[in-house]
């Protein structure tokens, strides 16, 4: 192995042999204690060290890196000390999750190291949003993001890939290829010959180097990085090495073959570079024998004090409490008694103009929605006002963009994602349902990020443009979930949701939007997030709705005046008023749940089991509930009519009050 040393003194080459050296001690220790069983589990990055100490030491310290689960000397080198980092992976009280998430999965804004999940490619879009905020705040900074060769076969990657590039992020892509996906070596993972190949496609920069050589990587990434500092643009590097453990220990080796080993073995990133520097005169044997009892010396006291640290202690109120970000709603009332005539698209599209005024640090993102205005011509106008750096169109690649919105909440930017419609949220899915929601309460990291959700039936738009997929996120913690029925809830909740620091999933109903009108109060106002207006008050039945079935409810009561209920606009799905719900039930004793979705699994079932374990003593009658039939829904005007609750309202209504 050929070290090019240029015009490094001895000090700094020293300094990296150190940095190679311990986190190679440390994974040491760490096999020794998975012998003896007092860890049960470890992902070895041994072989692969120079990569992760060489990138990180070429990036500045305030500059954001986003690692994966062998990447130990990322961690190391940015001096996390090694206590807090045995805490975190025996689930102690003191780690970076409290115990919460396991191993690498965590991070830490003191740090600037972002960490990944399970599913390997979502952090990729992170980064391009990390990097987004750089270049928005005019910060000449790089961001540097792990992936695998195994994870560039993921969705993830590509979308991340092409938005960088499209955006001009200063990205640096750092694949990892060492040979093997857990088993699935590289010629059954890719066809192309190398993977750098693949930044032809993006109209990107592609580089490959021998990630086992230390100065070969920090040399190549300092140049990158000082580059796309001054002129963003995104890299793929691509850095050759070998896992010579397993996937993880359990896993064992036997799929590689043996030559394979001893043809890595011969290029060790740490041996090679002590030889190297011990033929240079910077490193003797005895340094080396001395280096090596302090490190020991010292990893043994730090693991013997995490083994003692605190173990957490099961607390529902506060397990429950940390799935979102501290945030007390201060509902802000209108400035004046005086209101304006709007149609439910309006007063979305004042809501966000209103919001992009407030908060510099705002972004909106989403298919179409700069210079065309939006599929539905929401954002109409907003460029010329805004800019296109704060109003985006974005490739069609809903996953990345989410990932990217909650990249930016992580460097200090709030985001506010549209999908076109709600049916194409399934390919973010991931996004929200891992990442979003679960950030906060994983490591104690805001996910400040709306997701605009144009939702609903009633325009022959068929399977794909018009489900209610309310549920998919109800039952998912760490999210909020608003649904307003009415343009004034439209403006006030869409503002408290781009307020509140925490993930918020905004439904818009399409049929609302330019079919319905109503007073809208001037000026900046919020609504209050979990809390439900009731419409009407009634002593008969109640009935319990949101979004377009609040309309269904309103039509049927005005068509039926002999009939006397209690209408309840839940507005907010999660959190969802129980108080208001309880005394609706408490009021009538017959209770009808309305909703436009699907019958089984509804969000109306919870709210039936909800009422049925808490107010059982009230009911009159057997909770009832009117939902869409459990089909997908059709595009025929005469088979959508009768897919919709609404054609069973009238005799679920009747049915409910003889009884």
């Amino acid at each position: 192995m050929h070290f090019n040393r240029r015009d490094k003194d001895d000090h700094f080459l020293l300094d990296l042999y150190k940095r190679l050296l311990y986190p190679r001690m440390v994974e040491d220790k760490m096999l020794i204690l998975l012998r003896q069983g007092r860890i049960g589990k470890w992902f070895s990055g041994i072989g692969q060290e120079a990569i992760a100490v060489g990138s990180t030491l070429a990036m500045q310290s305030d500059e954001y890196i986003l690692p994966m689960h062998r990447n130990l000397g990322v961690f190391t080198t940015r001096d996390i000390p090694l206590r807090k980092l045995m805490a975190q992976w025996q689930g102690k009280l003191t780690g970076f999750t409290k115990g919460r998430d396991r191993s690498f999965h965590f991070g830490t804004q003191d740090y600037k190291i972002i960490g990944m999940i399970s599913h390997l490619g979502p952090q990729l879009a992170l980064a391009d949003g990390i990097a987004l905020a750089d270049v928005l705040a005019s910060r000449p900074k790089a961001t540097l993001v792990f992936t695998g060769e195994g994870a560039t076969s993921e969705g993830d990657f590509h979308e991340a890939m092409n938005v960088a590039a499209v955006w001009n992020l200063p990205v640096i892509f750092l694949i990892e290829n060492n040979g093997y996906g857990l088993s699935t070596p590289t010629q059954e993972q890719y066809r192309c010959k190398n993977l750098v190949d693949k930044a032809i496609g993006y109209g990107m920069e592609g580089i490959q180097i021998d990630g086992n050589n230390i100065l070969e990587v920090y040399d190549t990434i300092s140049l990158i990085a000082a580059e796309i500092r001054k002129d963003p643009r995104p890299v793929l590097l691509e850095c050759l090495t070998f896992r010579m453990r397993g996937h993880e220990e359990a896993s064992g080796t036997k799929y590689v073959p043996q030559e394979l080993f001893d043809q890595w073995e011969k290029k060790d990133p740490i041996s090679n570079f002590e030889t190297y520097l011990l033929t240079e005169g910077i490193l003797n044997p005895n340094l080396i024998e001395e280096l090596k009892a302090q490190f020991k010396k010292n990893i043994e006291i730090d693991v013997e004090q995490a083994f003692n640290e605190e173990e957490p202690t099961a607390n529902a109120d506060l397990e429950l409490k940390d799935m979102y970000f501290p945030f007390e709603q201060q509902q802000v009332e209108p400035e004046s008694s005086s209101s304006t005539e709007k149609r439910y698209l309006d007063a979305i599209a004042e809501g966000l103009d209103l919001a992009i005024q407030k908060y510099p640090n705002l972004v909106l993102m989403g298919q179409d929605i700069a210079d065309y205005g939006g599929a539905f011509k929401i954002t109409d106008g907003f460029t010329t006002k805004y800019g296109k750096g704060r109003v985006r169109n974005t490739p069609i690649c809903e996953s990345a963009i989410v990932g990217a919105g909650l990249g930016l909440s992580i460097n200090g930017y709030k985001a506010v994602v549209e999908m076109q419609f709600a049916d194409f949220v399934s390919v973010g899915f991931n996004q929200i349902v891992n990442n979003l929601a679960k950030t906060h309460y994983r490591w104690g990291e805001k996910a400040d990020v709306v997701v605009r959700m144009p939702t609903g039936a009633g325009t022959g738009a068929g399977p794909f443009h018009s489900q209610s997929n309310e549920a998919w996120f109800t039952k998912t913690p760490g999210l909020k979930i608003v649904y307003p029925a009415f343009p004034c809830d439209a403006k006030g909740l869409l503002l408290a949701a781009i307020e509140d620091p925490n993930p918020v999933i905004y439904f818009e109903h399409k049929y609302l939007y330019r079919s319905l009108t109503g007073a809208v109060p001037d000026g900046y106002y919020t609504t209050e997030i979990g809390k439900a207006v009731t419409l009407k008050s009634g002593s008969q039945l109640s009935i319990i709705t949101y979004g377009l079935g609040v309309h269904w409810a309103l039509e049927y009561l005005k068509e039926n005046t002999n009939i006397d209920a209690t209408l309840i606009d839940l507005r907010t799905l999660q959190p969802w008023d129980k108080t208001t719900v309880e005394s609706a039930v408490k009021a009538t004793g017959k209770v009808l749940i309305l909703h436009e979705d699907t019958l089984t699994n509804g969000f109306g079932a919870e709210i039936a089991a909800w009422i049925g374990e808490h107010c059982f003593q009230y009911l009159d009658a057997p909770v009832t509930r009117c939902a869409s039939l459990d089909t997908a829904i059709p595009m025929s005007k005469i088979l959508e009519d009768d897919f919709l609750a609404k054609a069973r309202l009238a005799e679920t209504i009747e049915k409910l009050l003889r009884y």
